[in-house]
C-alpha cells in the first residue's frame, strides 16, 4: 500500500481500520517535527521565565504587599496550575487537543499582560490565578499532542527536552531580573510590569505557529474522524517528501480497529486507573509525587539557605540561581536520548537514585559545615542535572501509559496530585531552616529528600513501563480498538 493512499476500510459495528498509528510512527525527522517542538515546547520557557520574574516579588514595593501577600500569589498561581489541568486536560480529550492548546495559551497570554497592569494585590491575585489555569491546561493539551505527534523513536528524547525547557525560561528570567528590577534603568513601578508583558509578546508569536499545527492524527482516528486523520497524515506525508525524503509503504498487518467510544464516563476512567492498570497508576503518581516535593522544597527555599547559613546578600540571588537553572535544562537535553536508546525504566532509576546519591552526599557536607555558597550550589547543580531528567520523564510517563482516549485528563489528574503534595515541601523545609543556627532539621529534611526521590526511581524500575521506541498503541490499547474476533476485524489489542 502507498505511504500516502487512504488505508480507511469499514469494519463491522461502525468501526473503521486505521494505519494513522503506524504511518506517523515511520516517519523520519523532518522541518515539519522542528515546527512541533518550537510551537508547542515553548509554553514550558514562558513558564520557567514568568515564574522567575514573579519570585523576584519586583512588585512588592510598588503595590505595598507584605512578604505573606508575595507568598500567597505562589500559591494562588499553583491552585490556578491545578484548576488548569483538571479541567482543560478533560475538555483536550473531548474537544480535541489543537482547540486546547490554542486557548490554553491565549487565557495565559492575556492574564498574563493583564497581571502587569496590577493596581492592588487583589487585581494580581486573580490574573496569577487564571494565568496558571492557561499554563495547567497547556500541561495536558502539550504533553499529549506531541506524544501523538512524535515518532516513537524520538518520542522520549522529545518530551524530556521540551518539558526542560522550563529551565531556559527560568534562566532567562533570572537574568532578565537583574536588568528590569535595576533602579539605573527602569523606574520600581515599571520593571517588573514589563517582566510580566515578555510572555505575552514572545507567546503571540508561538499562537501564530500553533495555528498551522494540525490536530493530532491518532485523537481524530479515535473520535469518529478518520477521513480528517487519513488527510492529515497524507499531507505531513507530502511535506516530508517534498524535503526529498522517501517514504516506505506501510503494511496493513499493522492496522487498528477502531470504534468511537464517544465522551468517556468518569466510572470508565476509575476503572482503567484502578483496576486494568493499577501498577501504572501506582508509578505515575510516585514519579510526579517524588519529583514535585524534591522540587519544591529546594527551589522554594534555596535563596533562604543561601542567606541564613552561608550569609550571602539577597540581591546575590540571581548569580547563584542562574547556574542552578542551567544544570536543570542541560539534564534533560544530554540525558533524553538515552530514554530512547538504553530504556526507560532504567534512566528512571538512574537519573532519581543519582540526584538521591548527590543530594544526600550535600546533606553529610553542609551538616559538616565545609561547604560554601559557591560549592552547595555546585552540588544542586549536579543533583538537579540528573532530577530535572527524571522529572521531566514523569510527564513523559504519565503521557504514554494510559489509553490515548484518556491521555489529557490523566495528565491533569497525575499533574494535580504533585503539585497538592509537592505544596507541602516549601512550608516544611522553610520550618526546617529556621534562624540558620542549627544545621541538624534541615540536614534531616535533605536526607529525606534523597530517601523520596530514591524511592520513586526503585518503584519506576520495578513496576514501570519499558515503552521506549515502541508505538502508544503497543504500549496500551486505545479504548475505542474493537478486540480481534470483534466487529469483522483485526484490530491490534
Amino acid at each position: 500500500m502507498s505511504s500516502s493512499s487512504s488505508t480507511t476500510a469499514r469494519g463491522g459495528g461502525g468501526s473503521v481500520r486505521s494505519l494513522v498509528p503506524a504511518r506517523m510512527d515511520r516517519l523520519p525527522w523532518t522541518k515539519f517535527h522542528w515546527t512541533i517542538v518550537v510551537g508547542l515546547g515553548f509554553s514550558w520557557v514562558l513558564d520557567g521565565l514568568e515564574i522567575q520574574i514573579v519570585a523576584s516579588a519586583g512588585f512588592q514595593a510598588d503595590l505595598g504587599l507584605t512578604a505573606a501577600q508575595v507568598g500567597y500569589l505562589g500559591t494562588i498561581y499553583l491552585l490556578g496550575q491545578v484548576a488548569g489541568a483538571l479541567v482543560f486536560g478533560r475538555l483536550s480529550d473531548t474537544l480535541g487537543r489543537k482547540k486546547l492548546f490554542i486557548l490554553t495559551l491565549a487565557i495565559y497570554l492575556v492574564a498574563s499582560g493583564l497581571a502587569g497592569l496590577s493596581p492592588n494585590f487583589a487585581f494580581l491575585a486573580v490574573f496569577r490565578f487564571i494565568a496558571g489555569m492557561g499554563i495547567g491546561g497547556e500541561y495536558a493539551a502539550i504533553n499529549s499532542a506531541i506524544d501523538e505527534i512524535i515518532p516513537s523513536r524520538y518520542r522520549g528524547r522529545v518530551d524530556i527536552a521540551i518539558n526542560g525547557t522550563y529551565w531556559g525560561g527560568a534562566a532567562l528570567g533570572s537574568a532578565a531580573n537583574l536588568f528590569l528590577l535595576n533602579t539605573d534603568y527602569f523606574a520600581e513601578n515599571v520593571g517588573w510590569r514589563i517582566g510580566f508583558f515578555i510572555g505575552p509578546v514572545l507567546g503571540l508569536i508561538i499562537i501564530y505557529l500553533r495555528r498551522h499545527i494540525p490536530e493530532s492524527p491518532r485523537w481524530l482516528m479515535t473520535h469518529g474522524r478518520e477521513e480528517e486523520a487519513e488527510a492529515t497524515v497524507t499531507d505531513i506525508e507530502h511535506r516530508v517528501e517534498a524535503e526529498g525524503r522517501t517514504l516506505e509503504p506501510v503494511s496493513d498487518d499493522q492496522a487498528l480497529e477502531v470504534t468511537d467510544q464517544g465522551r468517556i464516563p468518569f466510572s470508565v476512567i476509575f476503572r482503567t486507573l484502578v483496576k486494568d492498570y493499577p501498577k501504572r497508576t501506582l508509578v505515575a503518581a510516585t514519579m510526579m509525587i517524588t519529583q514535585s516535593f524534591l522540587y519544591n522544597a529546594i527551589f522554594f527555599t534555596y535563596a533562604l539557605v543561601l542567606q541564613n547559613f552561608y550569609g550571602t546578600d539577597p540581591a546575590s540571588t540571581q548569580y547563584f540561581f542562574f547556574p542552578f537553572a542551567i544544570g536543570n535544562l542541560l539534564g534533560p537535553l544530554l540525558l533524553g536520548h538515552l530514554f530512547d536508546t538504553w530504556g526507560r525504566r532504567q534512566m528512571i532509576f538512574l537519573t532519581y537514585g543519582v540526584s538521591a546519591v548527590v543530594l544526600a552526599v550535600s546533606a553529610v557536607l553542609f551538616h559538616m559545615d565545609v561547604l560554601s555558597a559557591t560549592t552547595q550550589t555546585v552540588f544542586w547543580c549536579v543533583s538537579f542535572f540528573f532530577a530535572s531528567a527524571g522529572a521531566s520523564s514523569a510527564y513523559l510517563t504519565v503521557s504514554e501509559i494510559f489509553p490515548l482516549e484518556l491521555r489529557g485528563q490523566v495528565i491533569g489528574y497525575f499533574f494535580a496530585l504533585g503539585q497538592i503534595a509537592g505544596a507541602v515541601a516549601p512550608t516544611l523545609y522553610g520550618s526546617l531552616i529556621g534562624d540558620g543556627t542549627d544545621r541538624g532539621p534541615l540536614t534531616a529534611g535533605y536526607f529525606l529528600g534523597a530517601g523520596i526521590m530514591l524511592v520513586g526511581g526503585v518503584v519506576a524500575f520495578v513496576f514501570g513501563v519499558s515503552a521506549e521506541r515502541k508505538s502508544l498503541e503497543s504500549i496500551t490499547s486505545p479504548l475505542s480498538v474493537v478486540p480481534p474476533g470483534k466487529g469483522g476485524g483485526t484490530g491490534k489489542s
